[in-house]
Parts: structure tokens; C-alpha cells; sequence
């Protein structure tokens, strides 16, 4: 019996995933207005996730305050999961549910934008983060997978890609990230 490499498996399931998300195009449009709205207010995006999903926030926050494919004045966006200090104070201090709402609370203003990343959409730290926002008057862009978990609820816009799978769930959020950067460039005139 001839059995697949793990590689031609974990493409065959990208594949398969990727072929579904064609209903994302609406959610993932409508996130992308409601970041570019918050940027042309002179607001800012902040983005906090655990994980692969840090490195996911930190991510975007780069693409905007860099540049995504042409050149272009930068954009306000803060990672809140790039400041080892503030993360292990509020860990140590209050607890880690509280590392990213404590930063959200300090750092935002009414009209900024949070992109909450969560592959379960039960991360207890990105769920007071979206908690937070709300009672300060920022709108949520969940960025999710599985059901969608709490954060679903506590979204503006949730984009949830349809899989049980935390590394099919990271591979989708890249190319959503991607699409952002891109949609908010085009929105705000800036390709």
C-alpha cells in the first residue's frame, strides 16, 4: 500500500479547507472597511493573539506600519503581544487572562479597531481583550476558526474558518491577514 508523505496529506487538507472559504469573501471584506475606517479616522488597529496567532498579530501590525507591497506612508497598528515587559508585569501583577485588556485599556481610544486572533475562539486572555474594546467604544474584527468559540459573539465582523484544525485554521488566517493589508490599502488610496 502506497501511503501519501505527510506533506501530500497536510496539502490535500490546505486544499480542501481553502476550497471552502469562499463564503469568508463577504465577512473578510467587511473587516477590511472596518480597519480602513478606523485608520482614515486617525485611529489605530491593536491585534493580540496566543502562539502562532501572535506571531500572527505581530504580523499584521508589520505589514501596516512597514508596507504591504508598494510603497506607502506607514499605518498606526501595535501588536499587544510584542512588549515582554507589560505582558509579564499584568501576568505576574493580575493574571494572564488580563495581558492584552489591561494593554487595550492603556493604548486605546474609542474608534480604534481590534483584530482578535483565536484558532478555538475561546483564548481567555483575547476574549477580555474583545471585552475590553467593547466597553471602550472599539469595534472587534474576530479573526477565528472552529465555531467561531465566544469571540464570535463579542465580533463586529468574525471571520471563522471552517476547520477543527489549529495549523489548516493558522495557514487560512495568513492569506485573510494578506487580504486585509490589501483591501485597507485599496480603501484607503493608498495602491
Amino acid at each position: 500500500m502506497n501511503t501519501p508523505s505527510l506533506f501530500a496529506a497536510n496539502l490535500a487538507e490546505h486544499l480542501q479547507l481553502f476550497q471552502q472559504m469562499g463564503p469568508l469573501d463577504t465577512a473578510v471584506a467587511r473587516a477590511g472597511t472596518l480597519i480602513a475606517d478606523a485608520l482614515r479616522a486617525d485611529g489605530k488597529l491593536l491585534s493580540c493573539g496566543n502562539g502562532g496567532s501572535a506571531a500572527d498579530s505581530q504580523h499584521i501590525a508589520s505589514e501596516l506600519t512597514g508596507r504591504f507591497i508598494n510603497e506607502r506612508k506607514p499605518l498606526a497598528a501595535i501588536s499587544l503581544t510584542t512588549d515582554s515587559s507589560a505582558l509579564t508585569c499584568i501576568g505576574n501583577d493580575y493574571s494572564f487572562d488580563e495581558v492584552f485588556a489591561r494593554q487595550l485599556r492603556a493604548l486605546g481610544r474609542p474608534g480604534d479597531a481590534l483584530l482578535a486572533i483565536s484558532t478555538s475562539g475561546n483564548s481567555a486572555n483575547v476574549v477580555q481583550a474583545a471585552r475590553a474594546a467593547r466597553d471602550a467604544g472599539i469595534r472587534v474584527v474576530g479573526l477565528l476558526g472552529r465555531d467561531g468559540g465566544q469571540l464570535k459573539a463579542l465580533s463586529d465582523v468574525a471571520i471563522v474558518v471552517p476547520s477543527p484544525v489549529t495549523a489548516r485554521i493558522q495557514e487560512a488566517h495568513i492569506l485573510i491577514i494578506h487580504t486585509l493589508c490589501g483591501l485597507i490599502e485599496q480603501q484607503l488610496g493608498l495602491t
